[in-house]
């Protein structure tokens, strides 16, 4: 988003990601806290599914980004990281990931340690 970009925010509750072909694309920001990361998830691995088809058979989807933001209290407990992290190397600039610990006590791993931030 850049200054003055309309946004829709959408927080709990039933929501989905499904586009269809012929949909103009949409850059999408996820937001995620804690095991509140499950929903959004499916939609990370949906929007993979659908760039690795587009890629391989040239489907009709336009795919936009889509950046994650994932906070907890530390490392060890951000589910679904090495998933994350597979899908960052899987489709680079496509989807991006930042990490944020807000009570991390020991040192982050390398792997990790580009992507988080934290006090």
């Amino acid at each position: 988003c850049t200054l003055d970009s309309e946004v829709a925010l959408r927080v709990g509750g039933d929501f989905f990601f499904d586009p269809q072909p012929g949909d103009s694309p949409v850059n999408l920001v996820l937001i995620a806290g804690g095991v509140g990361i499950n929903p959004l998830f499916s939609i990370l691995l949906h929007i993979a599914d659908l760039h690795g088809y587009q890629e391989g058979k040239g489907n009709r989807h336009k795919l936009g980004t889509v950046k994650l933001y994932y906070s907890a209290k530390s490392t060890s407990e951000l589910l679904f990281k090495k998933n994350i992290l597979g899908l960052m190397k899987a489709f680079p600039g496509k989807i991006t990931c930042c990490f944020h610990v807000t009570q991390q006590r020991s040192q982050i791993c390398k792997e990790l340690q580009p992507h988080v931030t934290g006090k």
